[in-house]
């Protein structure tokens, strides 16, 4: 059934005792409804508004500063056209894509986000439920524990690491993401110190009661030497000192591939090939740590040109239709990673609205691919993109 703006805002109202709490409203609805007209990702967006918490929506869909790079995060990808090929046989399409030895069926993968309850009363749970096909990516600050997690998805999820100003619960997590089968770690490596988030400064955001970070249970920050007292920028839960040096530690910790997250710099690309990286996502952490860096789009080819096929380059940022996906992956990226949208669909409809949102945005790639005439991840390479003779002249 099609909902309408009233039935939203009255279903919204019914919702208010819940929300009062701090707790996400879909999951104090009596029902929370899949809607039919809910059919692209941008509809997910305007649904979540009205469902979410003020708390959960300013935490989720904010950037940092200004916010500029949230928006041109989204508006690089509009100003990149596609060169289609015609009478082309597209009756058969191949989307999967080999990553560290496992085969994904088609190359979108779910970016890891920290407190998922905020948005559903299952968080990340839910999530899992819904990803289906999907590989999830688990955030070091999840509200539900990585053991928990594995054991409910399809894909055996990754796992997001936060490094610790405490090497040894740092090795203690990495063991943990091990024990649970995650096939890969993903570092965040842009990270050093929290980012300017205006809005969160503005709602005075704090997780409600029953919210927490299992992953990091264990872990005791009280008086953390490591940082200058008398400075305000520094938190303890992440590390200023972190350097190349950690990442060949923790190479020498685990057997998993190991991806730096958080790459923009083609030197910097270059220099986590020499330290032994696995991979590198070209990331600006969702336009959320420090206004006017690039769009991560406009970041990719230098990157990608950079590595030069040594490891694999993802990519996130911005990713709101299946074309959107069909560009990065003609600008070199292997696969791409999708955050806000699928959170929007975890707290219009839980899993349902997880798996709906992947669902689309799969379904709309493999359009993308028909409708420009290529068959298979193999034929995508800049020759798919339209340049003007102004462009081909730089």
């Amino acid at each position: 059934m099609a909902i309408t703006r009233r039935r939203a805002l009255l279903s919204a109202g019914s919702m208010l005792a819940g929300a009062a709490l701090g707790l996400p409203k879909a999951a104090n609805a009596q029902q929370a409804s899949l809607p039919a007209s809910a059919v692209s990702l941008g509809d997910f967006e305007l649904l979540a508004r009205e469902r979410m918490t003020a708390m959960a929506w300013e935490y989720i869909s904010g950037g940092a500063g200004d916010e500029l790079t949230l928006r041109w995060n989204r508006e690089a990808y509009d100003r990149i056209k596609l060169k289609p090929r015609v009478l082309v046989d597209v009756s058969k399409l191949d989307t999967r894509v080999n990553l560290f030895g496992r085969e994904l069926p088609f190359p979108i993968l779910l970016a890891p986000a920290a407190y998922q309850k905020l948005v559903h009363a299952d968080g990340e749970l839910a999530t899992a439920k819904g990803a289906g096909a999907a590989t999830m990516v688990v955030s070091t600050m999840a509200s539900v524990s990585i053991e928990e997690i594995a054991a409910v998805t399809r894909q055996p999820p990754w796992f997001q690491l936060y490094v610790q100003p405490d090497r040894g619960f740092t090795k203690a997590l990495v063991q943990r993401a091990e024990a649970a089968g995650c096939p890969a770690l993903v570092v965040t490596v842009d990270t050093p110190i929290p980012g300017l988030r205006n809005r969160e400064e503005r709602i005075k955001f704090a997780l409600p009661p029953g919210i927490e970070r299992p992953n990091l249970k264990g872990l005791n920050t009280a008086g953390s030497s490591h940082l200058p007292k008398e400075n305000e920028i520094y938190n303890a839960l992440f590390d200023p000192k972190l350097t190349w040096k950690d990442v060949e530690w923790l190479r020498s910790l685990t057997r998993l591939p190991v991806l730096l997250k958080g790459v923009l710099n083609p030197d910097d690309a270059d220099l986590a090939v020499k330290s032994g990286a696995s991979g590198v996502i070209v990331s600006n952490h969702g336009s959320r740590n420090i206004d006017t860096l690039p769009a991560t789009i406009e970041a990719l080819p230098e990157v990608t040109a950079k590595v030069a096929g040594r490891i694999p380059v993802l990519v996130d940022g911005g990713i709101r239709r299946g074309t959107d996906v069909l560009k990065a992956l003609a600008l070199g990226a292997k696969a791409v990673l999708i955050g806000r949208p699928y959170l929007y669909g975890l707290g219009v409809a839980g899993a349902d609205g997880v798996n709906r949102v992947v669902g689309i945005l799969r379904r709309e790639f493999e359009m993308a691919m028909a409708l420009t005439g290529r068959t298979s991840i193999a034929e995508l390479g800049e020759s798919a993109l339209w340049q003007s003779q102004q462009e081909k002249n730089r």
